[in-house]
């Protein structure tokens, strides 16, 4: 990262995009992404400064995917890869911290994506006894993140916020009155 210019306030942002995972010891590094159902863990070791970020699409593959480039779009394989990139950099797993963002619903009336997926990846931090430090997930808007990976501090935006959507109550126009004249048989 030290042959990439730097702009004036001498950081380097990186976006990272659904389905990519980065990892930096660099202190002038921003990670950033924007979140709507999606998630993005952000993992750092706040003991050797090194931090990543993931931005996966859904907690699960379902049956047949086996592409490694798609796979990396699951839950369960973005969190191995930032788990498994920080710890090539040094980190160490007993002191990884997390925060995670995103999990927005944002559309009405279909299966609630962003909150499966934010369940998905407490119970993962959980279970791989990783301390969730924080959180800003689900609600209705979009976020963008920045992330600076060897401080471990992020500050979370929402970009957007969509009004919730009411069912629209339809009533019908009261029927004409009959006509009580003629009748005719076929």
């Amino acid at each position: 990262m030290s042959g990439l210019p730097r702009p004036a306030d001498g950081l380097v942002r990186i976006t990272v995009m659904q389905g990519e995972t980065r990892v930096s010891d660099d202190p002038q590094a921003v990670l950033t992404t924007v979140l709507g159902s999606c998630i993005a863990a952000c993992l750092y070791d706040p003991v050797v400064k090194v931090g990543g970020l993931n931005h996966f699409l859904l907690a699960e593959p379902g049956g047949g995917e086996t592409d490694m480039r798609s796979l990396q779009r699951y839950g369960v394989y973005a969190m191995e890869v930032l788990i498994n990139a920080m710890l090539a950099m040094g980190a160490t797993r007993s002191n990884l911290k997390a925060r995670l963002y995103g999990g927005a619903s944002l559309r009405d009336g279909f299966r609630d994506i962003g909150a499966a997926n934010a369940l998905f990846a407490r119970r993962f931090l959980r279970d791989e006894r990783i301390a969730l430090v924080g959180e800003d997930v689900g609600g209705h808007g979009a976020r963008r993140v920045e992330f600076r990976p060897t401080l471990g501090l992020a500050r979370c935006r929402v970009a957007s916020e969509r009004p919730v959507e009411r069912p629209r109550l339809v009533i019908p126009a009261p029927a004409a009155p009959a006509d009580l004249g003629d009748v005719e048989f076929f």
